[in-house]
């Protein structure tokens, strides 16, 4: 016999338990939605809430556990609760009624209005709900981790792996927002570059980016002290490798202010003294060369560099050949673009045509292309404009040669040797 006093109970105990589903639904929409940043920013203006918030965020499957819980043991009392109440007011009707009542209820009250007020302002919301949010983490914790064995042990029979690079993905997501934004004209291109310069500096290695060794500036040992000097004195490097017999054989790099500091002992700056260059013993002078893995990422080698206070290293490869070599300067500009200075050789390697198309060196990167024409020439498969050509063509195209792939014609204007030297790019459609 349902009396009124247990009807109104019952009714209020089943609208508190929709408030606390409400509470607990709209908590994991603001608490899994608020931004780090945001989060972190305020945290450094002193706010304790912000500092709990992110502390939760921070554990986000014990609060996604406690948040679940909870909202399912609330609802499942309430609509058992209804389910009672309807059944001793209608009989054998009152459990479908009491089905759709609750479905709405729930979907309405507990789910759609909290979870949309909840996403509109994350950051806001999940300041006020930390506190009492982390009440519950801390009560449920012992269920959580039970669940969560229990869990991990089924993943484990289907062989599921539930452990997520976190870190890639959060460096895939800010990527993802600085692209969009830019989209949306919030973030000029130079700004975009720099910052996905510097984000990608970790999936990049040094092959990709180092300076051939077909084009390394190298000075022989055999080479008499006055035709060392006079190629420091012309070249527009200041460090030049050293090699013994073949160029593969690097036992120094010479830097231009030790071949200075070296005159200055015998000689130069005394007007009673006349400087004899070949006196020097430039082996002496040179520095020991620093070897690197081809497969190094970029960000290893910058954090190396600082490491060591160098500027410069030769890359090998897994045998142990020489590659190339790469300076900090080389990662920088992956960073801010092209870096010249007074000393430099500038040569122009885009030559805008009238047709829409372009003129380029074979050996330009395609990262380089891409950032200055905002293109999306993919280069997996090559480095180079050049390398991607042969890849696509499967061998070393003639001159006149025209080729169409990933939306761009490609005319071959000159080539010199196996080297393709000038390409013509025109992008179709435009």
């Amino acid at each position: 016999m349902l009396t009124d006093s247990s009807f109104w109970l019952t009714s209020l105990s089943i609208a508190g338990l929709l408030i606390i589903s409400a509470f607990f639904s709209g908590s994991e929409t603001a608490l899994t939605g608020a931004s780090k940043a945001k989060l972190t920013a305020l945290k450094a203006k002193r706010s304790k809430m912000a500092t709990r918030a992110l502390a939760l965020k921070e554990n986000g499957e014990s609060l996604l556990g406690a948040l679940l819980l909870g909202n399912n043991l609330v609802n499942i009392l309430a609509t058992s609760l209804a389910t009672s109440l309807f059944t001793a007011l209608f009989q054998e009707n009152g459990v479908i009624i009491a089905t759709f009542t609750m479905t709405f209820l729930i979907l309405v009250f507990a789910e759609i209005m909290p979870k949309t007020y909840a996403i509109t302002n994350p950051e806001g919301v999940s300041i006020k709900v930390a506190g009492l949010v982390r009440f519950f983490v801390f009560a449920f914790t012992p269920f959580i981790k039970a669940i969560r064995i229990f869990v991990r042990f089924i993943f484990n029979v289907f062989g599921v792996k539930s452990d997520d690079n976190i870190e890639e993905m959060a460096t895939e997501e800010i990527a993802g927002a600085i692209s969009l934004h830019h989209s949306e004209g919030a973030v000029q291109k130079e700004a975009r570059d720099i910052l996905l310069g510097a984000l990608d500096l970790g999936n990049r290695e040094v092959e990709e980016i180092m300076l051939h060794r077909s084009q390394i500036e190298m000075i022989s040992a055999n080479s008499s002290p006055s035709e060392i000097f006079e190629k420091c004195l012309n070249s527009p490097y200041t460090r030049l490798p050293i090699y013994e017999d073949t160029p593969e054989n690097v036992i120094g790099v010479l830097h231009a202010k030790d071949v200075l500091r070296s005159l200055k002992r015998f000689g130069l700056g005394q007007s009673t003294s006349k400087v004899n260059v070949n006196e020097i013993k430039i082996l002496d002078v040179a520095m020991k060369p620093y070897f690197v893995p081809e497969t190094t990422t970029l960000d290893q080698q910058m954090k190396q560099f600082l490491k060591r206070k160098s500027h410069f290293a030769l890359v090998v490869d897994e045998y142990g050949a020489l590659r190339g070599l790469i300076t900090l300067e080389d990662i920088l500009e992956e960073i801010v673009g092209q870096i010249s200075d007074e000393h430099d050789v500038i040569e122009q390697q885009v030559k805008e045509l009238n047709d829409s198309s372009i003129i380029i060196d074979g050996n330009m990167t395609i990262r380089d292309l891409n950032r200055h024409r905002d293109w999306n020439i993919p280069d997996e498969e090559a480095n180079t404009v050049a390398g991607l050509v042969i890849h696509e063509a499967q061998s070393i195209p003639s001159e006149k040669q025209i080729f169409i792939f990933n939306g761009f014609r490609y005319e071959i204007l000159k080539r010199k040797g196996n080297r393709i030297t000038k390409i013509k790019i025109k992008k179709l459609g435009s």
